[in-house]
């Protein structure tokens, strides 16, 4: 069965960074447009970017833009998200999920078929 494990979550100021990491287990991972959501407290979760299968197309929310940056090695079955400038509204859980490459909609949570369990980032001020 399909397996996404994030990791590299963790507790830094404002103004930090972050990297975190996804591996993928039990599909064709190069097959797959992979992408980040977060669900921030009391919130639902959100859009926060994607990544074609071959890594030439990435896709961001604005109030992330500039500041992460979304990644993948199809060698190693990993999708990376690198997080700068954090801010304190950037705390969430964070979640990447894998969808089969198409013309769905990237940014639509129920596009996606498998999802991780999520990696905590925490902002402080």
């Amino acid at each position: 069965q399909v397996q996404l494990v994030e990791s590299g979550g963790g507790l830094v100021q404002a103004g930090g960074s972050l990297r975190l990491s996804c591996a993928a287990s039990g599909l064709t991972f190069s097959s797959y447009t992979m992408g980040w959501f977060r669900r921030a407290p009391g919130a639902e979760r959100e859009f926060v970017a994607a990544i074609s299968s071959s890594g030439s197309s990435t896709l961001y929310v604005d109030s992330v833009k500039g500041r992460f940056t979304i990644s993948r090695d199809n060698a190693k079955n990993t999708v990376y998200l690198q997080m700068n400038s954090l801010k304190p509204e950037d705390t969430a859980v964070y979640y990447c999920a894998a969808k089969l490459s198409g013309i769905t909609n990237p940014r639509s949570t129920s596009n996606y078929s498998s999802w991780g369990q999520g990696t905590q980032v925490t902002v402080s001020s």
